[in-house]
């Protein structure tokens, strides 16, 4: 089998003293290919420059909502450049956060509609945030989709209206382990099934979201790691009455079409 994270924080502070050792687990658990999740400036340099020293690490690169108070015209002038860089696969991550509001609204909506615009220049498709957001959310999105050459809901966790919603615009869903949480997954855990084969894509969103029902302790408590992506297909497999190698091949091939990436067997073997 073969699996695809499409969304995984590498440049975080917790994998600093072992980001080696954390790519050798999750070659060694078949995760094919990652894609490190740009938040930041500084965290989309760190993720192109990651992933230009590995064949199978791709990048996205943009302002995630929390700062989007800090979205500037040299900001742009950086992302537009960054947005260049053959690594990168998505614009993103972007998007809305109304639960946190660390960023005001306007600012919020405003580096949103901007970043989909870079994303339409560069035709990318776009990585996206939307907690408690949908009904800005989704108006803003519609205006855009149909110049935009894809998106994903990165770690939905949202209604059904809103998930059908997100599909009638032909968006892919990204699903972390929070469908492993019998406490606050239960919600999204009765949706799985209603995503269509060629939309559903898998995430680990590590270090974070670790998954609560792994059968064993992970390499580090509490820190979440690609390797256990398939642990995440698993638990999917099972809430949509698939087998395992269904749900790997299925998202797998949905992610390598979606960034335009190599499939796995076309990749040069990992470093």
């Amino acid at each position: 089998m073969h699996w695809a994270d499409i969304g995984v924080n590498l440049t975080d502070k917790q994998f600093r003293d072992d980001r080696d050792n954390v790519l050798k687990r999750a070659r060694a658990a078949d995760v094919s290919w990652q894609l490190i999740t740009g938040t930041s400036l500084e965290e989309s340099r760190q993720a192109v420059a990651l992933a230009s020293q590995h064949d199978d690490l791709y990048a996205t690169a943009g302002l995630h909502p929390h700062g989007a108070r800090f979205y500037s015209p040299e900001t742009e002038k950086e992302l537009r450049e960054l947005l260049q860089s053959p690594e990168v696969r998505a614009a993103g991550e972007m998007g809305l956060d109304f639960n946190r509001d660390f960023s005001p609204r306007p600012a919020q909506e405003k580096a949103f509609e901007a970043q989909l615009a870079l994303a339409v220049e560069a035709g990318l498709p776009v990585f996206l945030h939307e907690r408690d957001a949908y009904e800005r959310f989704l108006p803003i999105l519609k205006a855009w989709r149909h110049q935009l050459k894809g998106a994903v809901v990165h770690c939905f966790t949202g209604s059904k209206r809103a998930l059908f919603d997100y599909l009638d615009l032909d968006c892919h869903i990204g699903i972390t382990g929070w469908v492993c949480d019998e406490r606050r997954g239960r919600e999204l855990a009765a949706l799985v099934p209603n995503i269509p084969d060629n939309r559903l894509l898998l995430e680990t969103d590590a270090p974070y979201l670790i998954p609560r029902n792994l059968p064993t302790a992970p390499p580090l408590k509490r820190r979440n790691e690609p390797a256990l992506l398939p642990w995440i297909g698993q638990c999917v497999a099972l809430l949509r009455d698939q087998t395992i190698d269904v749900v790997a091949a299925n998202t797998t091939a949905n992610a390598c079409e979606l960034f335009a990436t190599a499939s796995p067997e076309q990749m040069i073997a990992p470093d």
